[in-house]
């Protein structure tokens, strides 16, 4: 892991871990922040587009333990910054839309697949000019 990597991890546990203390009722956050939906989907969508983007070059060439460890980074870590701004919310409006925080998951999880499934050509694949063609097909002749 880069230093980048641990500053991510530090900064989400942070919100995961006051996210918690929330949850029990030890810290108050309910009301500290007015947010629409579209701003707060906005986030889930942008934090999931941005998480993906940089999981799938990051994670490219590393053994599948490290995979999975780079992905709960990528892809929970963020999660807990769109569940923290939820908890800010004023309690009427958390009541209005109990669901908000299901489809902000969705929202995220589909903007951090899109990278993973349009994956770009490996630098290997280019150098060999394989792009474009699978490893099954036949050679072009000219």
């Amino acid at each position: 892991m880069r230093r980048f990597e641990l500053v991510l991890v530090a900064f989400f546990l942070a919100t995961w871990v006051v996210d918690f203390l929330a949850l029990i009722g030890l810290v108050s956050l309910a009301g500290s922040l007015e947010l629409g939906l579209y701003p707060l989907y906005s986030v889930a969508a942008a934090s999931g587009w941005l998480g993906g983007n940089i999981y799938v070059p990051r994670a490219r060439s590393l053994p599948k333990s490290l995979k999975r460890r780079f992905f709960l980074v990528y892809f929970v870590g963020p999660l807990g910054l769109f569940y923290l701004l939820r908890t800010m919310a004023p309690v009427q409006v958390q009541e209005y839309g109990p669901f908000v925080p299901l489809y902000g998951l969705g929202v995220f999880t589909v903007f951090f697949a899109v990278p993973m499934v349009l994956k770009s050509p490996s630098p290997d694949r280019l150098r060999n000019g394989k792009l474009g063609r699978g490893d099954d097909d036949p050679p072009v002749v000219s």
